[in-house]
C-alpha cells in the first residue's frame, strides 16, 4: 500500500471510529483539566474533529502548567476529568482523590535533550564521564531542567540515573520548572539540558544547532508510563455512558496521532505551546512519538507499579497508593469493543 493509500486509510479507520462512539442522549457538563503538551494530543483532536461534541459532553476546559497545581483542583473538587501525568494521578490518589484512570496517552515520552557543548560530551563517553567532563571544563555542574518534584519527567531523570545509568545524582544541578519555562530556559541557554517530552525536544533541536536527544525514552525508564486520562468515580457512577464515549473518542484519537501525524499536527497545533509553535515541528514531534501514544491502560499497569515503588524509595509519594483501586480498566474495554 502506498504512503497516500495508508493515510486515507488511517483517517477512514479514525472517522469511522467516531461514528462507532456511543452518543450519550442527555448532555453531560464536565470540568477538564489538562496541559498543553502533546502526551494530552487525544484532547485535542477530539476537540477539533468534533468527537467530544458528539459524544455529548458539554466540556469547560481548564489550562495547568504543571502536574501538582493539577492535583490540588483534584483534591479541591474542581476538575471531573483530567489529563495528567501519572505520577500526580498517583499523588492524588493517594491523597483522597475519588479518581480512576481509564486510559492511557503515551509511553516512554520523556528524553534528555543536551545543548552543546554537553552534548557533545556524550561523544564517546558514558554519561557520568559527560557529566564530569563538562563539570572539569566549565567549572560548574551542569544544569538539567525538568518538571516539579514528583512528576513523570522529574521521576524518569532521578530513575536513569540512579537505575539506568549509574550516575551519582550529585554530578548535575536540577532545576524544577513548568513547560513553557523549561523551553524558554532551553531556547535561551540558561540551562544545559532537560528531561522533558515533546514538542519542547522537536522545538529544541530544530531551533538549536548541535542540540541532541543523548537518552531516548525507552533508555530512561523502559516502558515509562507517561500521561492518562482520569475521570472522577462520581462522574463514572452518575454518567457511565459520557465516560466510555470519551474514552471511544480518546481511542479513536489514538489511532489518527499513531498513524497520520500531517493530518493530527494542525488540530494538535492548535492547544500545544499556546498554539504559537510552527505546524511543522508539531507535525514532526507528532511523527517522532508516533510508537509511543498507547490508548490501553493495561499497557501501563506494570510500568506504573515500578513508577510507584521507585517514588516510594525517593520519597515523592508519602505513602503506598493502592493501584487497583486506582485502575478501571473495564472502562476501556466497554468502549475498544464499540
Amino acid at each position: 500500500m502506498r504512503g497516500s493509500e495508508m493515510k486515507t486509510a488511517i483517517t477512514t479507520l479514525f472517522v469511522a471510529g467516531l461514528v462507532a462512539s456511543p452518543v450519550v442522549a442527555q448532555e453531560t457538563e464536565i470540568e477538564i483539566g489538562y496541559m498543553p503538551i502533546l502526551p494530552v494530543s487525544q484532547l485535542f483532536v477530539a476537540l477539533e474533529n468534533g468527537a467530544l461534541d458528539d459524544t455529548g459532553i458539554e466540556a469547560d476546559l481548564v489550562e495547568f502548567q504543571n502536574g501538582p497545581a493539577m492535583v490540588q483542583a483534584l483534591l479541591a473538587g474542581q476538575l471531573d476529568v483530567a489529563y495528567l501525568g501519572i505520577g500526580p494521578a498517583m499523588v492524588a490518589h493517594g491523597r483522597g482523590a475519588d479518581i480512576k484512570v481509564v486510559a492511557s496517552n503515551i509511553i516512554e515520552q520523556i528524553s534528555l535533550v543536551a545543548l552543546p557543548p554537553l552534548a557533545g560530551d556524550f561523544e564517546g563517553n558514558n554519561p557520568a564521564d559527560a557529566f564530569t567532563a563538562f563539570a572539569a571544563r566549565e567549572g560548574r555542574k551542569p544544569v538539567i531542567s525538568t518538571f516539579p518534584k514528583g512528576s513523570v519527567p522529574e521521576t524518569v531523570l532521578q530513575y536513569w540515573m540512579r537505575e539506568e545509568a549509574g550516575i551519582d545524582p550529585d554530578l548535575i544541578e536540577i532545576i524544577h520548572q513548568g513547560t513553557a519555562q523549561v523551553q524558554q530556559a532551553l531556547l535561551t541557554g540558561a540551562v544545559d539540558g532537560a528531561a522533558i517530552l515533546e514538542p519542547v525536544v522537536s522545538t529544541t533541536l530544530a531551533r538549536i544547532e548541535g542540540a541532541e536527544v543523548v537518552a531516548a525514552g525507552a533508555e530512561m525508564f523502559p516502558d515509562q508510563p507517561g500521561a492518562v486520562l482520569a475521570v472522577r468515580e462520581g462522574l463514572l457512577e452518575k454518567s457511565p455512558d459520557a465516560v466510555e464515549a470519551l474514552v471511544s473518542a480518546h481511542i479513536a484519537a489514538t489511532h489518527l496521532l499513531a498513524g497520520d501525524a500531517a493530518a493530527a499536527a494542525p488540530m494538535v497545533a492548535k492547544h500545544v505551546g499556546g498554539g504559537r509553535l510552527d505546524p511543522a515541528v508539531v507535525e514532526a514531534a507528532i511523527a517522532r512519538s508516533s510508537e509511543q501514544f498507547v490508548a490501553d491502560p493495561n499497557r501501563i499497569v506494570e510500568g506504573t507499579r515500578a513508577m510507584h515503588d521507585f517514588q516510594i524509595e525517593l520519597g515523592t509519594l508519602a505513602q503506598p497508593v493502592d493501584l487497583d483501586a486506582l485502575f478501571d480498566l473495564n472502562v476501556f474495554e466497554r468502549a475498544a469493543a464499540q
